[in-house]
């Protein structure tokens, strides 16, 4: 086991060097002193996203304030590899769980996506940035995944990136057809995985998914490889993870 692995992790939002002191908000005097019923001279560690991970020891901690000293490096920085998630918002907990989860898989950012279908277009970006913070330091991540602001299909297609290749999770592919169960869709996709270089994204659609006019706009563009995950249609947040996984199986750090 790595050395200092089950000291408590916080991510703190300032620069981190040797010898540096941090001045801790109230939320963190909170989690620390309530919560964790830590003290001064206890030890955790600390990153920022950007520099590493360090331990550093708390030299102050009552209910009006709190200060941190860093005392030594533990890891270098480090990031995720480049994959990005497009996903059509759903409801509140199940968006939480979408950018939970893929956090924890390591997709370095997220998109939201509002598409014909899209029940819940507005989500609150703060908050799913917090949960993205929490599930970093909970899963030993060294960098935070970035959050783009809303933008609809159209916008999004017309301002793509022609160097990053789109997986679309197509459920309207004819391999769900009762008729082509013989073959075997996941190991599909994952072979068009492993045949895409370079930067990439995935597509993931709305509950009821894309629109069949959605659908033929998406295939009309060359970035775009198309890839069915199975015979069932599955959810949304279902979807996102089964084919991030397969991502992170053939191209990501898990190899």
């Amino acid at each position: 086991m790595r050395e200092n692995y089950t000291l408590i992790r916080l991510y703190i939002d300032t620069a981190l060097k040797l010898g540096g002191e941090i001045i801790l908000d109230k939320p963190h005097i909170h989690y620390l002193l309530t919560v964790l019923r830590k003290s001064q001279g206890d030890r955790i560690r600390v990153f920022n996203g950007k520099d590493g991970e360090w331990a550093a020891d708390i030299t102050r901690l009552s209910r009006k304030a709190g200060a941190l000293k860093i005392t030594k490096s533990l890891r270098a920085a480090q990031i995720c590899p480049d994959i990005w998630l497009c996903f059509a918002p759903v409801k509140k907990h199940r968006n939480a769980f979408i950018v939970e989860k893929a956090t924890e898989l390591g997709v370095r950012h997220l998109q939201p996506v509002v598409t014909q279908r899209t029940q819940f277009p507005k989500i609150n970006l703060e908050r799913l940035n917090a949960q993205m913070i929490e599930a970093s330091e909970q899963t030993e991540r060294l960098d935070i995944p970035s959050l783009g602001p809303i933008n609809t299909l159209n916008d999004m297609l017309d301002q793509w990136d022609m160097g990053r290749t789109l997986i679309f999770a197509d459920e309207a592919s004819s391999d769900i057809n009762a008729e082509t169960q013989t073959t075997k869709p996941a190991l599909n996709a994952l072979k068009t995985i492993q045949e895409t270089d370079g930067p990439c994204a995935l597509l993931i659609g709305p509950e009821g998914g894309f629109t069949p006019s959605e659908r033929e706009h998406i295939l009309a563009h060359t970035f775009v490889k198309a890839v069915t995950l199975g015979p069932r249609i599955l959810r949304a947040d279902t979807a996102a993870l089964a084919l991030l996984t397969l991502w992170q199986s053939a191209q990501g750090d898990w190899g």
